[in-house]
């Protein structure tokens, strides 16, 4: 029997892939989609081995380049976010996650290409034998190698609880210090939610956080029983914010850093506004937020509004240029409200570093054309050797990376609201929504036995 011949490029792969035809039955669809859920194990484990070769690679080139061994290894998890289209910080954890199943756990990594196991799962394996040494963490892969298809019917939870008991009867005092140590990792974050509002989340140490609920809890029902109408998840979020800002309602003043066309905000038209740390916000509440007392929010407040200026057609924020190596209070609340979030490549983190893309050093301007936004992270690994970071030619603002490897990737503004960008982009969404209403139609009329996918 001839060896079956196998594709010798990725892209020969996904042509394979393209042409692929579904079942006409239930019983082929669910079958495939089986295979299909195992093909994709197979290849998270093949990106994690690969992870791990490109991190080799890069770390004998910086020490060619005479690059300490401290420092080798940086920029790498960068350069792996970008080819996966992941967030920088992202990238660092997937190489932090293929180093330990390559080093330190072969049968999860068995277990992930064979599809016993996702991807998801064998992270979280991953995750809960982080605080081991190497060698009891093989000990610990070990010994749950045997149980791994005890995990294909449990849950999340189950697995989780599966490896920390592997892990604290190989070293409970690690276990042990890593939950006393995990307080030092408390924090705040806030991230937008749907219809304008937002998700304001707080990493506590339990007994905190079970504290601050109860307490929430009580406030709310003894509200309720003296007739507050309001419901007690309200009740709660309310007493949170008043509690926390001290000030009945929770906002005393407000600076709206809006970027919203002349047309939205004084002809009542339906282009969307953007709200700078935050979002696209309908234009409607964004009106009712700048042009009443109160904001809408039942009291009263100091309103700024900041207006920034368009240029005609292409929509482009516009400001003038500086001599200055810094860039002025002005030009940063402009280059956040341009570039929204960090402007690397698929990194939404916010802006915390205000940076000159060709470096002022080289002689790059402090200008808004040569500024971006950027997280902190990708700041510094854009000055690592062999990074170029250059302005590029569009009618929004761009810019063009280029990482050691010589791969290159675009970053452009954002549209902002009512330039002729955004105004396309939301026509294809529209065009694509009708299709989909009447891909949807055309099934509903369609025979009941004859097949929805041939």
């Amino acid at each position: 029997m001839e060896d079956a011949v196998l594709p010798t490029d990725v892209r020969e792969l996904i042509e394979g892939l393209m042409s692929f035809r579904l079942g006409s039955t239930s019983a082929e669809l669910i079958d495939q989609i089986r295979d299909l859920e195992d093909l994709t194990s197979a290849v998270a484990g093949l990106q994690a081995r690969a992870a791990v070769a490109f991190d080799l690679a890069e770390r004998k080139n910086q020490a060619l380049w005479g690059v300490p061994a401290s420092a080798q290894g940086q920029g790498v998890g960068a350069q792996l976010a970008l080819a996966r289209k992941q967030s920088p910080a992202r990238g660092g954890r997937l190489l932090g996650f293929a180093r330990a199943l390559i080093t330190e756990m072969p049968h999860t990594l068995a277990a992930l290409e064979s599809g016993q196991l996702n991807e998801w799962r064998a992270t979280l394996l991953v995750r809960e034998t982080a605080c081991l040494a190497a060698s009891d963490r093989c000990a610990v892969d070990e010994e749950l190698s045997a149980d791994t298809e005890s995990f294909l019917g449990q849950g999340d939870r189950a697995i989780v609880a599966a490896a920390r008991a592997a892990a604290y009867r190989r070293d409970p005092r690690s276990v042990t210090d890593r939950a006393r140590h995990a307080a030092a990792e408390r924090y705040v974050s806030l991230r937008p939610a749907p219809d304008t509002m937002a998700y304001l989340t707080a990493l506590l140490p339990v007994a905190q956080g079970v504290a601050v609920y109860a307490e929430l809890a009580r406030h709310a029902g003894s509200l309720r029983s003296e007739g507050d109408i309001r419901g007690r998840g309200q009740l709660m979020a309310d007493t949170l914010v008043e509690r926390t800002t001290g000030t009945p309602g929770g906002v005393s003043g407000v600076e709206i850093q809006l970027v919203m066309t002349d047309r939205a905000l004084f002809q009542g038209d339906s282009e969307p506004a953007r709200l700078s740390g935050y979002g696209v916000v309908p234009a409607g509440w964004a009106k009712t937020l700048a042009s009443t007392r109160d904001g809408g929010l039942g009291q009263d407040l100091r309103v700024l509004i900041r207006r920034l200026y368009t240029a005609p057609g292409s929509g482009e924020l516009l400001a003038m240029d500086s001599r200055a190596r810094l860039f002025t209070a002005s030009q940063r609340r402009f280059l956040e409200a341009r570039d929204h979030t960090c402007r690397t490549p698929y990194c939404d983190a916010p802006i915390r570093h205000h940076d000159h893309v060709v470096p002022w050093h080289d002689g790059g301007r402090t200008s808004l054309s040569n500024g971006a936004g950027l997280c902190e992270a990708c700041n510094h690994s854009k000055e690592l050797r062999g990074w170029r970071v250059r302005t590029g030619s569009g009618p929004r603002h761009s810019i063009d990376v280029e990482t050691p490897t010589g791969h290159r990737y675009r970053s452009i503004a954002p549209s902002p609201p009512g330039s002729a960008d955004d105004v396309a982009e939301e026509l294809l969404r529209r065009r694509a929504r009708r299709m989909m209403r009447q891909r949807v139609k055309a099934l509903r009329r369609a025979p009941r036995s004859a097949p929805l996918i041939a």
